[in-house]
Formats: structure tokens, C-alpha cells, sequence
């Protein structure tokens, strides 16, 4: 079993370092029969039809690569799929379900088992191994082969998206990949991939047109390096011994002609760019050493490693100045950075995609600031061999869509055409007010967190901020701003909006909103040490932050204090003693403050539970539905992988959002709500029936929200609400709205908030 454990690790490394299907798929059916003692491997994948297509042998004759498809239920291997389970069979021939191609020649092969590949719920193919004699896998070699198989999948899920899947000569496959929204919108344009420099495994795929140059650029590089380590040497020459001293030789050996320059160079001639070369050449050296048995050997992959990223910053460094953005570019990296943002000309960047971070990322904020539609953390994307393709960015659902084919293009093109109509029409409601057709009046406040969001907001027709991010201007610095620099921002912010009022969250870090200057390392983040937490526990950020917000608003007046997470009474009580504590001291240095409204933002289970307790000590509540969905039905509303369970209309969250409002009405306090679920139009019909006071949003959606509520009676929104907290599921939910909506005869002015958006 140790071997066989030994033989996965380096089954895997090898296949993580292969750089297409092919030779991944090469490597597997290689090793695998090796691995277990098999005569054959084989592995079938799904194509575009939904047939499984033999496409790597070890064993059986490689002209039936290609040429052998089954379908589902056919054969074997169509009853792995359609079982999505292991088939162990020790005589094949005599199963009902067996098949024979006589092009494979496997007629001689008794033993037969077949794991599926599977990827999101979806089979994308079938792991064969064969044997002459009559023999039953054991538990050991199944487990095996279905570990070998998960490692598969996510090879696959990237080759889906790069054509590396598709006959040579043909154009690349359609393919999607999902992600969380960070901005909403719909962009269509030209992929430019960027990474951090000397990144080897984020090095883009790109072609060179004059292989004689780039040659000639890759030996520059080369030789500027060999000259660094020479002079490095020299420097420690005193400081090392003869072993150590002789590193250098070793490197500067392998950047021989006749080495690792020398492959290099071979793959230049086949037509790629100097940089992927490079780090394709180094990648597989280090993979090599990284699984040898000898200690010693293994640790020179560490060598390797930091020699490639030495020559690779060279190699990109050069290249910077050459960067030539598409009038509509897509910029796609490992995780985006707002210096990446800001290489890009304003007027060509439209449309943003992270395999790393979430919706409250850095870059999401800045992201929905600018407009630019977004998304987040799309974690099977392939980037690395995105650069320079089509791409489509769908901000709203949170998907990105490589090499789009007409129809999708067609469909996408018409959605984007629609919402620019769609502002354009929406523009004369800004000075209008938000009333139902029979004069029910619902505030519609803004969530914001920059000063750009602010001359949006107002434009849209804002009657106050229901949300003012404070962390945003911590995010953006290297250090915590200032008592002064913070009154300073607050008070931009409090005048944009005067007479309006302006509710300031108090710092709410932790989860997926770290500092770089205070990180905060946990296992559980989101059930960690954030919010409410982190500041009680550091009360000098706590009432620097108070008082500044208190003097900011010194003459204006028109400022809220709003505790996040807050799941007790307890932390309420500190807060607010730490806010009395900051206030008497301001009166005393004769600063003429007034103690604001201060309220608490319900977004944990527990916060809804004792909401009527809170109530009764504050002056309003606020729900934070994106915070409360995700704990009520334990999913991480960042992690693409469970998008698809994390349901704003879920029962129990409705259930939920209708107890807090009628708890803080008892004690006689305003309710409002500043997720994303406010600013969807259908949703917010269903909040207003609830009896929310105040429903919050991204200036985006305002407009769009208003046209909803202006269209609809407030009796019309009750019935609704009674029909929908009857409903058992969320999908049941939202298509009643939807239907309610229509048959009221109003039009849906902004694609629905769909289940994991």
C-alpha cells in the first residue's frame, strides 16, 4: 500500500506538470498500468455529442484511440457512467452489459475495472484498467484507481477549456467555469492574462511570430543571469566553503546551451513564446527531481526552482513595455491585484476575472466602484491559456464563458444591448419617488464604500446610505489610517450625502476581508475572529474610529452607527459602552459632537433569535442578508464550488429576514436590509411586504428596484409574500415572483438573482 501511495504522488506530480491533455493523458495510462501490474489502461472521455470516446491506451492497439465510442448504458464502460460507480468484474466477457470492438484487440482480456471520472456532478469520463488473467481487483487497487481518477477530473476541466480536447485544426470548444459574482454586468470581449513576475506555474501561453528574436531574447536574458550569479558568487565567495561555492558552478552549468537553455530553445523553434518555454522547461525538471527517492536529489528541485524564477524575471521584465491591450479587454489572472487594474488604459478594460478571492476582494470593491463587470475566485480556469481568446463575463450569475459560439454571443450581446437601453430608461426615475401605485412609500439607501460610489449614487437617485463600508479605506492602505485621516474621509462621505443620512459599519474585518497589515491566520475564518470580535478585543481601533465618525459629523448630524456581527447581547453592551466612553470624551475637549442612532446588523443565526432582545437596546436593526444566508444554510457564499446551494430565497432565510422584522417592530425600532438581496427587484416586491423600513443596495440596482416597486400595490406584494412563505423550495420561489410579476404586467428590468448568485 506505501508504494502504491508513493506511485499517486508521483502519478500526480507528473500529470500537474503536463501542460495539455494529451501527454497528461499519456503519463496516466503509462504509470497506472505500471502502478498495478496491469497489461492495459485506457481512459474514455465524454465528447460534445455525450458519447465516450477511447482517447489514451496502454495495452490495447493504439489505431482504436480516437475510433472506439459507447454511449451511455453501452457497453462497460457506459454502465460505469450510467452507474456512476466502480465496475469490478473478474470475467469480463460473461457480464451482460460487455461489448466487443474488435479494433482494440482486447478479446484477450478477462479482468476488467472501471472507475468514472466525475467533476462537479458531471461524468467526464471513464479510468480502464484490463488483465489476461481471471483476477478481482482488491479494495486496494479500487481505491487506487478512483483517487487517480479525482485527479483526473480537474486535468480534464481545464482541457475542456483550452481546445486542447478538440482535433488539431479545429476552433476550440465552447466551455464555462464558474465563479461568484464580484460586479455585476455583462462584458464580452478579448482575454489578456497578467501575472505577478518570476511566477512560473502563471506564465501565459503565447505564440512568437519571429522565432530568429526570440532566440535571440531568451539568450540576452540568459546571459544577464549568468552574469548576476557570477557576480553573487564572487560577492560570497569569503562567506562559503568549497561545497557551497560550488551551487553556483552547478547553476551556472545549467544554464548551458547545452542544458536547460538548449530545451528551451528546441520548444522556441515549435512556435512558443521564450517565457512559457521556459517555465514549461523548469516546471518538468522540477517535478523530476521533486519525486526521486534520494533525499539529496529531491532537494535540488528547490534549485531549479529558484534559478527558473531568476531567468524568468528577466524574460518578463523585458517584455513588459510591449503589452498591447484590445479595445475590449478582459484582464484574467491568478489573483488580481489593483495595480493590474491600473496598467490597463480606462477605456479599454471592461471586464475582470480572479481565480482567486471573493465578492468582497479588494478588486471586486473597486470593481463595482468602476462598473467594470466582475468575477471572482473561478477556480477551474485554465488562465494560464486564456491570453488573447474570447471571452465572455458574466457578472450577474457569476460564470465565464471561453471561446463562445454564435448562438452565446448572440444571446449575451442582446443582454447587454437591453441593460444599456435599460439605464437610458430608468434615468427619468431618479427624481421620482419610490412609492407603490397606491402611494405606499419605501426609502431606497445605498451600500458604498469609496467616494466614486457617491456621485453614482446620487445620480440614481439615493435617499441616504444604508451601508458605508469603513474597511475600504483601511484596505487601501499599508497601515491603519489615522484618527484625523479617518475624520477626513468619514466627513466626504457624511457632507456628499447631507442632509441624508449615512450608516457607518464600524470595521468589519476577518473572514475574507484581511489587512495585509493585521493578517489573521485561521482554519475557520468565517466562524472565526471578524467584525464586532476583532474591535472589542482591540478597543483603541474601536474608539479611534468612533471618534472620528463622531467628529466627521459635528454640524451635519446626519450619522448612524451600525455593530457588525454581533451574536449577543454582551458584545452589544461593550460596544456601547466603548461609544458612550469616546462620546463624554469629545464633549470634554470641547468638540460639540452629538451621540448618533446606534444599531446592530443582524446577519448570524443567533442575532436573529435574540433580535427583540437587540431591539430593545438600539436604535434600528440592519440585516446583512449575504452574511446571514450563507450561515443559516452553512455555505461559503466565495466558494464557487457550492454556489449552487447557497439560496437567497431559501425558505428558511425568508423565514428568517420576516422574524427580524417583526421583533423589531415590537419594540418600536426601524428595520432595514443591506444585502444583495435588496437590490434584486423581485426580492425587494417580497421585502416590502415583509415590513422592511429601508431596503439598501448598489447604486446599480436602485433604479432598477424602483421601476419594480413603482409598478406593483402594496396588496399585491402582501398576496405574494402569503403565497411565497407557503413554498417549501427556493426554485418554487423564485419562479412565483417571477410569474406574480409578469401577470402584474411588470416588465423584468433586470435578470433575476438566480440560486448561487
Amino acid at each position: 500500500m506505501a508504494s502504491m501511495l508513493n506511485s499517486l504522488r508521483s502519478i500526480v506530480q507528473e500529470v500537474n506538470a503536463a501542460r495539455d491533455l494529451h501527454k497528461a493523458l499519456g503519463i496516466i495510462v503509462t504509470r497506472v498500468k505500471q502502478a498495478m501490474h496491469t497489461q492495459v489502461c485506457s481512459v474514455y472521455l465524454r465528447d460534445p455529442a455525450g458519447d465516450y470516446v477511447l482517447m489514451a491506451t496502454d495495452g490495447l492497439k493504439t489505431e482504436a484511440v480516437g475510433q472506439v465510442r459507447l454511449a451511455r448504458n453501452e457497453g462497460l464502460v457506459g454502465r460505469v457512467v450510467a452507474r456512476e460507480e466502480p465496475v469490478n468484474l473478474e470475467d469480463a466477457e460473461s457480464h451482460p452489459s460487455y461489448q466487443y470492438f474488435p479494433e482494440t484487440g482486447e478479446e484477450r482480456f478477462s479482468s476488467f475495472l472501471g472507475v468514472p471520472i466525475i467533476h462537479h456532478r458531471q461524468v467526464l469520463g471513464v479510468l480502464v484498467v484490463q488483465q489476461i488473467e481471471r483476477r478481482r481487483f482488491d479494495e486496494g487497487d479500487e481505491a487506487f484507481l478512483v483517487t487517480m481518477s479525482a485527479q483526473l477530473a480537474g486535468v480534464i476541466a481545464h482541457a475542456e477549456a483550452t481546445g486542447t480536447m478538440v482535433a488539431v485544426g479545429k476552433a476550440a470548444a465552447q466551455a464555462k467555469f464558474a465563479g461568484v459574482s464580484g460586479a455585476a454586468g455583462i462584458a464580452i470581449g478579448e482575454a489578456v492574462v497578467v501575472a505577478p513576475l518570476a511566477d512560473l506555474k502563471s506564465v501565459p501561453y503565447q505564440r512568437c511570430d519571429d522565432i530568429e528574436a526570440e532566440i535571440a531574447f531568451f539568450q540576452r536574458c540568459l546571459m544577464a543571469v549568468r552574469q548576476d550569479i557570477k557576480g553573487l558568487g564572487e560577492q560570497l565567495e569569503e562567506r562559503l566553503n568549497r561545497e557551497e561555492r560550488a551551487l553556483f558552478d552547478a547553476y551556472l552549468a545549467m544554464l548551458d546551451d547545452a542544458s536547460l537553455g538548449g530545451e528551451v530553445i528546441a520548444k522556441i523553434k515549435e512556435g512558443t513564446c521564450a517565457p512559457y518555454a521556459w517555465s514549461e522547461v523548469i516546471l518538468e525538471h522540477e517535478n523530476t527531481f521533486a519525486s526521486m527517492s534520494d533525499a539529496y536529489l529531491r532537494e535540488r528541485a528547490t534549485d531549479v526552482r529558484d534559478l527558473g524564477r531568476r531567468v524568468l524575471a528577466y524574460l518578463q521584465e523585458s517584455n513588459q513595455h510591449c503589452k498591447i491591450y484590445p479595445d475590449q479587454t478582459i484582464l484574467i489572472g491568478d489573483d488580481l491585484t489593483a495595480s493590474m487594474l491600473g496598467e490597463v488604459p480606462e477605456d479599454k478594460l471592461v471586464g475582470l476575472v480572479s481565480v482567486q478571492g471573493s465578492g468582497n476582494s479588494h478588486v471586486a470593491i473597486l470593481a463595482r466602484a468602476m462598473g467594470i463587470p466582475t468575477v471572482m475566485g473561478a477556480v477551474d480556469l485554465p488562465y494560464t491559456r486564456m491570453d488573447g481568446r474570447p471571452v465572455i463575463v458574466d457578472g450577474y450569475k457569476g460564470a465565464v464563458y471561453s471561446d463562445p459560439g454564435p448562438q452565446m454571443l448572440k444571446h449575451y450581446r442582446a443582454i447587454a444591448q437591453e441593460e444599456e437601453e435599460l439605464v437610458k430608461g430608468l434615468e427619468a426615475l431618479k427624481d421620482l419617488p419610490c412609492e407603490t401605485l397606491d402611494k405606499y412609500r419605501l426609502p431606497l439607501w445605498v451600500n458604498t464604500g469609496l467616494m466614486t460610489d457617491v456621485v453614482r449614487s446620487l445620480e440614481r437617485g439615493a435617499e441616504g446610505v444604508g451601508l458605508y463600508r469603513t474597511e475600504v479605506p483601511f484596505l487601501l492602505r499599508d497601515r491603519f489610517p489615522s484618527e484625523e485621516e479617518q475624520r477626513t474621509i468619514y466627513r466626504e462621505q457624511l457632507e456628499a450625502f447631507a442632509p441624508h443620512t449615512v450608516t457607518m459599519r464600524t470595521l468589519d474585518i476577518g473572514g475574507d476581508k484581511a489587512l495585509p497589515y493585521f493578517p489573521i491566520h485561521e482554519d475557520n475564518p468565517f466562524l472565526g475572529w471578524r467584525g464586532i470580535r476583532v474591535t472589542l478585543d482591540h478597543p483603541e481601533i474601536f474608539l479611534a474610529q468612533i471618534r472620528a465618525m463622531m467628529k466627521a459629523s459635528s454640524g451635519l448630524d446626519n450619522l448612524r452607527i451600525l455593530l457588525p456581527m454581533i451574536s449577543a447581547v454582551h458584545e452589544l453592551e461593550e460596544a456601547k459602552a466603548l461609544i458612550y466612553r469616546a462620546y463624554h470624551e469629545l464633549l470634554e475637549e470641547g468638540f460639540a459632537v452629538k451621540l448618533p442612532p446606534i444599531g446592530v446588523m443582524i446577519e448570524v443565526p443567533a442575532a436573529v433569535y435574540q433580535a427583540r432582545e437587540l431591539a430593545a437596546r438600539v436604535d434600528f436593526l440592519s440585516v446583512g442578508s449575504n452574511d446571514l444566508t450563507q450561515y443559516l444554510l452553512a455555505v461559503d457564499r466565495n466558494n464557487a464550488r457550492v454556489a449552487d446551494l447557497y439560496q437567497a430565497f431559501h425558505p428558511a432565510v425568508l423565514r428568517a429576514l420576516q422574524q427580524v422584522v417583526l421583533d423589531g417592530h415590537t419594540q418600536g425600532v426601524s428595520v432595514g436590509i443591506c444585502g444583495e438581496l435588496a437590490g434584486d427587484p423581485g426580492a425587494a416586491v417580497i421585502l416590502m411586504a415583509m415590513g422592511y423600513d429601508v431596503l439598501s443596495m448598489n447604486a446599480t440596482n436602485l433604479p432598477k428596484v424602483k421601476s419594480v416597486i413603482r409598478a406593483v400595490n402594496l396588496e399585491q406584494a402582501e398576496a405574494l409574500l402569503d403565497d411565497v412563505m407557503r413554498l417549501s423550495d427556493a426554485g418554487e420561489v423564485r419562479s412565483r415572483i417571477d410569474q406574480t410579476l409578469r401577470e402584474a404586467g411588470v416588465t423584468r428590468v433586470v435578470r433575476p438573482l438566480e440560486e448561487g448568485d
